[in-house]
């Protein structure tokens, strides 16, 4: 699979906000963001660790923000061929100097680009081998949105609507490509239902806060989906794993949550995970 191609060079604005330098990983990933509004969280780390790429694929990370996911999949993954979007030129500006910070080569791309437009213009339609992405969660019409303008570009849709988002991936993507998403439980059954008709096979991993809620089968505020771009015949195959549990009961990260998080390893297989590792 041919490298991505290299950015088109969108000057990025002069940052007029407070920034700081923060890491991930242990320290093995350099992550500069906004001191106050759109902060990087665990989410875009267990994106990162859920993607099966391989040396010498490329990768996707559509709606990237300040490069986190990216980073973190570079740190993992060596020799991984990582190519960034996002619409907001200040997450650019940021996730460009995460990127020189961390070090890591070959050093992801990024670059300023609307999903919708970069799906339909840049003919790059089927070239990535995976795609990844962590959408807007909350639908334009939700109400009160953040204040904030970057928080609010990534946590309410846009232009792209959510079902269009998944859509234009699934384009971005070869045939037999991976797509990992991860997104908010609250609309969980509208995603099952839009990759259901887009992909033959399909696993669903929720997120549970503690134990008692995977015991209880509720309370989950994430789950991550993973996908093969592969046209079902009627609807696809999606199943739901047991899951990952994050926290122990003290509210410490738990034993598998933290090899992930803090020591860089993949997601690993939940529907087999052994019960210590989840405690």
């Amino acid at each position: 699979m041919p490298a991505p191609s290299a950015p088109m060079k969108v000057r990025a604005p002069s940052l007029k906000m407070p920034v700081s330098t923060d890491t991930l990983l242990g320290g093995r990933v350099s992550i500069r963001q906004p001191v106050g509004g759109y902060r990087t969280a665990i989410d875009p780390v267990l994106l990162a660790a859920a993607v099966a790429a391989k040396a010498g694929e490329a990768v996707l990370d559509a709606g990237c923000g300040t490069g986190a996911a990216s980073l973190c999949l570079a740190a993992r993954v060596a020799g991984v061929q990582i190519f960034g979007l996002d619409a907001e030129p200040e997450f650019i500006s940021l996730a460009r100097e995460s990127a020189e910070l961390s070090g890591f080569q070959p050093a992801p791309i990024f670059e300023v680009a609307d999903l919708m437009d970069f799906a339909e213009t840049s003919g790059r339609q089927g070239a990535f081998d995976q795609v990844m992405t962590n959408p807007p969660y909350r639908t334009a019409a939700s109400g009160n949105p953040p204040k904030h303008r970057l928080k609010r570009a990534a946590h309410v849709e846009g232009r792209v609507a959510l079902a269009e988002w998944i859509g234009h991936c699934f384009a971005l993507l070869r045939p037999g490509g991976g797509f990992t998403m991860i997104y908010s439980h609250d609309r969980l059954l509208e995603v099952r239902s839009l990759i259901e008709a887009r992909a033959a096979r399909a696993v669903i991993h929720p997120l549970w806060p503690k134990r008692q809620n995977q015991d209880k089968g509720q309370g989950a505020k994430r789950f991550i989906i993973q996908a093969i771009n592969t046209p079902p015949k009627g609807a696809g195959e999606v199943r739901v794993s047991d899951g990952l549990v994050l926290h122990r009961a003290d509210g410490s990260f738990s034993a598998a949550a933290g090899r992930i998080l803090k020591g860089g390893e993949a997601l690993p297989p939940l529907a087999q995970a052994p019960q210590s590792d989840l405690s």
